[in-house]
C-alpha cells in the first residue's frame, strides 16, 4: 500500500481497477484548510493523463509493473515480434501497444517490454540509437549559418532534422525520447 503524503513521481498505483502512474505531483499545505496532494496521473494501459488531488491519508494497492528487455526481432503487418533472451520464444505484440518513438527502432534492437499481470501494453526503445542517414540533401561549402538544419531519412523510414554538415551514409545518434539529433555516432 502507498499513500498519497508519500506519492514521488514515477510511482504506480491501482485505483478504480485502473493502473495509474504519477508524473507530477504537489504537496499544498493551504494557510487555512487541510493540506492535500495535487497530482498529475497518467492511466499506464490506456494512456490517458489526468490531474486529481487526493487527501495525503488516501492508500492505494502497489501495481507492481514488470519490465524485462527483449530483443526486436520483425515486423509481420501489425504485428511486432520480440524474443526473449532466456527463452528464445517469439512474442507478438500489436502495433496499438507501440508509441510513437517505436520508429527509431530496427531490427536487434533490445527494448524494455512493459506488463502488468501477464498483459502487455508498452514498449520502451532504447533511449540513444545509432541509425545510419539513407538520404539526405548534400551541404554545401559556404553553408556555415549556425543552427541550420536539414531534414534526412533514415534507415528506419523516419525523416527528421540534422545540421548541414551530415552527408548521406553517416551514422549519427538520435534520442528516442525527443527524436532529435544528437552527434554523430
Amino acid at each position: 500500500m502507498v499513500s498519497a503524503g508519500d506519492f514521488r513521481n514515477g510511482i504506480t498505483f491501482e485505483m478504480d481497477g485502473q493502473v495509474w502512474q504519477i508524473i507530477e505531483f504537489q504537496h499544498v499545505k493551504p494557510g487555512k484548510g487541510a493540506a492535500f496532494v495535487r497530482t498529475k496521473i497518467r492511466n499506464v494501459i490506456a494512456g490517458s493523463v489526468v490531474e486529481k488531488t487526493f487527501s495525503p491519508t488516501d492508500k492505494f494497492p502497489t501495481a507492481y509493473i514488470e519490465r524485462k528487455e527483449m530483443t526486436y526481432s520483425y515486423n509481420d503487418g501489425d504485428l511486432y515480434y520480440f524474443m526473449d533472451p532466456e527463452s528464445y520464444e517469439l512474442i507478438p505484440i500489436g502495433a496499438s501497444e507501440l508509441d510513437d518513438n517505436f520508429k527509431f527502432v530496427k531490427e536487434d534492437m533490445v527494448c524494455r517490454i512493459l506488463s502488468y499481470k501477464g498483459k502487455v501494453f508498452g514498449v520502451e526503445p532504447p533511449t540513444f540509437v545509432n541509425l545510419q542517414v539513407v538520404k539526405t540533401d548534400p551541404g554545401f561549402k559556404g553553408d556555415t549559418a549556425t543552427n541550420t538544419l536539414k531534414p534526412a531519412i533514415l534507415e528506419t523510414g523516419v525523416e527528421i532534422k540534422v545540421p548541414l554538415f551530415i552527408d548521406e551514409g553517416e551514422f549519427i545518434q538520435i534520442d528516442t525520447r525527443t527524436g532529435e539529433y544528437l552527434g554523430r555516432a
